[in-house]
């Protein structure tokens, strides 16, 4: 952190690494808690204030497996939010589906099949498999490795609006050789018959969340979320070993230097991320959303630091607003040019609802490989492989570096930095793509103007030099109101107070009434059902830059 004169400490990393290292983690588990009270016990002693909540939490967590096929069992584990089965288990025939698309599931019947599936197991194949009515799923791996997956589309725990959307079939992953020889048979035009049975413990259970926080300038003022998942598969020593040590870390550096803060910070431990589809994150936005509406200025999350041979750096993903700031931190740390990559439907990301800027998760990855894995992580991620061994130190110190720096800029920056230009020219692409496919059916000019007076009050904001303390102020409350209604427009559906699905979203999913529109045949004969909806669309859209850019003018005029 050169700004501030400090920088990581390699032997107190590797410590926390050794901790780490000790204990299965699986989400409301004693051995999980015993690994949170370390992390309490840390954070009190760099003179954090900390509290251990408690709360409810849907997690499923996966037992043995069997997969038969003629007789021969081969080695298999089942999945989070996999159907559990009775010891006779389920029994049908495969059919092939490739890689599991609906594409691939086109012209094929496979109600009451197995489905064999291309693949890590995913949320996005368990909900197709679900819907097409098929018994269970077979995953084959890419490897010789079997990767533990939580594959509910639900985020969060599930309501009663939602639990209908958990996954009825059973689903279990074998080995690529496995694998290889069962497609192989089914392309001979065999008729292969498998039985899955799968011992799966889900339900409600007691998860714990550690909140540690300093607030220098007082406990209403703004702060910077910090955040990261503590719940592991197996012994996860890199997911999330590495990044808990780069949160106690930077916690400790951070502190040194609480005096020069502008802004408060919270850093909360998540359980329920693995076993839970980001339960804990999820329950804490609902639970303080009045709070974290008001206050929360900005969230980093990190995810799987410190990996051995993570040497790409440009591929972490970063909302708009950020991308400047991550791409100077990360060029100033290590030298690499950072993409922008757009946010995935992962990670913790439970705020943007609330209408949080977000920056991060996976921060470093291995360079591109022959085979096609799930993430860039390392081919022991979610496996039992998942060790200390498998830990780089300089990587370890390089990540936790470059995330300090960010926190660093959050903190004392006397106006947060967030480039709401960057935000003006992305989705003003998206509505110039779509002012022309729409081809005069609806009139979006004005959102264009809006756009651009988005664009013309951003930069103006950029230009202030050495505003007064109280000015400075002024114009981050103005950011953090814009911000509410610009990030759910770009992250979310529309809805602020009710997740999403975790399943992929497209980018802007707010935009769609207006592509469905769109992709219409000019002089379709549903075009006018469409309009509604569409003109619907716009209005929010308008809406939300409206009273956006009321923020920032506000700001200026002050």
């Amino acid at each position: 952190m050169a700004e501030a004169g400090l920088k990581p400490d390699r032997a107190r990393l590797m410590a926390h690494i050794g901790e780490f290292a000790r204990r299965v983690k699986l989400s409301g588990t004693a051995e999980e808690l015993e690994s949170f009270r370390y992390l309490q016990a840390e954070m009190d002693g760099f003179g954090y204030r900390t509290e251990l909540l408690t709360h409810d939490a849907f997690i499923s967590l996966p037992g043995v497996a069997t997969v038969e096929i003629d007789g021969e069992n081969l080695r298999c584990i089942t999945h989070s939010m996999s159907v559990s089965t009775s010891a006779a288990g389920v029994t049908g025939h495969l059919i092939h589906v490739g890689e599991g698309t609906e594409a691939d599931f086109a012209g094929k019947d496979v109600a009451g099949k197995i489905v064999l599936v291309d693949g890590i197991a995913t949320e996005e194949v368990a909900a197709l498999v679900s819907a097409f009515g098929a018994l269970g799923e077979l995953h084959i791996s890419p490897n010789e490795h079997l990767y533990e997956m939580c594959v509910s589309p639900v985020w969060g725990s599930p309501s009663q609006h939602t639990r209908d959307r958990l996954p009825t079939t059973v689903i279990c992953s074998i080995a690529k050789d496995d694998g290889r020889r069962l497609r192989e048979r089914l392309a001979r035009g065999e008729a292969v018959t498998a039985t899955l049975c799968a011992d799966v413990d889900t339900g409600w259970r007691k998860t714990p969340l550690l909140v540690a926080e300093l607030q220098p300038k007082g406990d209403d003022g703004p702060f910077i979320l910090f955040s990261g998942h503590h719940d592991t598969w197996h012994f996860g020593v890199m997911d999330n070993g590495g990044a808990n040590a780069t949160m106690l870390e930077a916690a400790r550096l951070l502190a040194l230097r609480a005096s020069e803060w502008r802004r408060g910070l919270r850093i909360c431990f998540w359980s329920g991320h693995s076993h839970g589809r980001y339960s804990g994150s999820a329950w804490y936005a609902d639970e303080y959303f009045d709070e974290l509406d008001r206050r929360c200025a900005v969230h980093v999350n990190v995810d799987s630091t410190g990996g051995e041979g993570a040497t790409v750096l440009t591929n972490s993903g970063v909302i708009d607003e950020l991308r400047p700031l991550a791409a100077d931190v990360i060029e100033r740390v290590t030298g690499q040019k950072h993409a922008g990559r757009r946010h995935g439907r992962a990670a913790d990301q439970s705020f943007w609802g609330i209408g949080i800027p977000s920056m991060f998760g996976s921060l470093s990855h291995q360079p591109p490989g022959p085979v096609k894995m799930l993430t860039a992580l390392g081919w022991w991620w979610h496996t039992p492989h998942d060790t200390a061994e498998h830990i780089d130190p300089d990587n370890l110190c390089r990540d936790t570096a470059i995330v300090l720096e960010v926190l660093w800029r959050l903190l004392t920056l006397p106006v947060l930095p967030l480039d709401y230009t960057q935000y003006a020219a992305s989705l003003g692409e998206q509505i110039g793509q779509l002012r022309a496919a729409l081809a005069g059916r609806l009139d979006i000019s004005g959102l264009s103007q809006a756009i651009e007076d988005l664009r013309v009050n951003a930069n103006s904001l950029l230009q202030v030099r050495d505003p007064t303390p109280e000015r400075a102020a002024r114009i981050d409350a103005s950011l953090m109101c814009a911000g509410r209604h610009l990030v759910p427009l770009n992250y979310t559906s529309g809805e602020r107070f009710h997740p999403d699905s975790a399943l992929p979203h497209v980018a802007w999913p707010s935009l769609e009434g207006l592509r469905a529109l769109a992709r219409l045949d000019e002089g379709a004969p549903d075009t006018a059902f469409y309009v509604v909806h569409a003109r619907q669309t716009r209005n929010r859209v308008a809406h939300a830059l409206r009273e956006a850019n009321a923020a920032l003018q506000a700001a200026l005029e002050t």
